[in-house]
């Protein structure tokens, strides 16, 4: 036993020679510098992505707001589009214009005949609305009547001349 002792003695002893005695903080230094390197870039990264998931956040909210102006406006413009043409508004408006209902209509036959036979739109009277006495007033002291044109094309002579024609009908 004495020989294993002395060996590890003698092991030690040449260690104890390599390594000084004492606390060595030089080789703990770099280690220490690591750790707080590591640490530190560790909290701005996560830092920097708290605060690019926040700045995402509000895009969000943001897109989510203007979202939801834009289908009220969409759907308020609708509701317009919708109250203008339904069938009393659109006649109104046209009354409103100066226009009247058409009366029978003339077809042209592919052959360039006619089939029926046309008719002059006259205005009738308007059954939603009566025209107040100042407007019809108004009205006829700044138009002037119509002069009655010539009577409306025969067949005959609508059927000499062909009908127009577009490509793609």
């Amino acid at each position: 036993m004495t020989r294993t002792a002395e060996q590890t003695k003698g092991r030690a002893g040449r260690l104890t020679r390599l390594m000084p005695a004492g606390p060595s903080t030089a080789a703990r230094t770099p280690f220490v510098l690591l750790v707080v390197l590591l640490l530190a870039g560790g909290l701005i990264s996560l830092l920097l992505l708290n605060s690019a998931l926040n700045e995402g956040s509000f895009k969000l909210s943001k897109l989510k707001r203007e979202t939801t102006e834009l289908t009220d406006e969409q759907q308020a413009l609708q509701r317009d589009v919708d109250s203008y043409s339904q069938p009393d508004a659109l006649e109104r408006r046209a009354r409103q214009l100066g226009m009247v209902p058409g009366g029978n209509p003339a077809f042209l036959n592919p052959d360039g005949t006619v089939r029926g036979v046309p008719e002059r739109a006259t205005a009738g009277p308007s059954p939603a609305v009566a025209p107040t006495p100042e407007a019809n007033a108004a009205t006829t002291a700044t138009t002037a009547p119509a002069e009655p044109s010539a009577a409306a094309p025969s067949p005959t002579a609508t059927s000499t001349t062909p009908p127009p024609t577009s490509p793609g009908r």
